[in-house]
């Protein structure tokens, strides 16, 4: 006769939900990874050239709002896609200040071989989610956020994380 084998406790429910947090950041992650790889650009940069290319002349401000990030993070991301030629960024309105980017052949060849979703698969992913669900996740993430008692750093992309 065999002895028995110990069998392990049964999970808990914090247990799980780490778990499947775990998956949902993994997932990100190796998305993350095959667009750096595919392109030389990170995931927040490509997402801002796909925005850019779908809206010609959008300046930085409107670039944060679109991409819900801090306008200091858009900035930085915009300057990073000007430096490497991917985007031109001119001063195309009677106000000098404000800056009309659009995407170079450079920027138009990245996009071109650049896995989808250019958003990332969590936003993609939320985004085919029913509005209910939303709602939910929303209530109880934001216990979760509250239980964690952190400053917002929810204006960071994933992929800068």
């Amino acid at each position: 006769m065999r002895p028995e084998t110990p069998s392990l406790p049964p999970e808990t429910p914090p247990q799980r939900v780490l778990r499947q947090f775990r998956i949902v950041f993994n997932a990100v992650k190796t998305h993350f990874r095959q667009v750096e790889r595919d392109t030389g650009v990170g995931g927040a940069q490509l997402w801002a050239l796909s925005v850019i290319e779908r809206q010609p002349g959008i300046g930085a401000t409107s670039l944060a709002r679109e991409l819900d990030i801090h306008q200091s993070t858009a900035s930085n991301l915009v300057r990073s896609l000007v430096e490497r030629g991917f985007v031109a960024a001119s001063r195309e309105s009677a106000d000098r200040r404000n800056v009309a980017l659009r995407v170079l052949p450079a920027g138009a060849e990245i996009l071109a071989r650049a896995p989808m979703p250019f958003a990332g698969v969590l936003p993609d992913a939320l985004a085919s989610l029913d509005e209910a669900t939303l709602l939910r996740m929303e209530r109880d993430l934001e216990t979760l956020i509250e239980q964690l008692d952190t400053d917002d750093i929810g204006k960071i992309p994933l992929a800068q994380l």
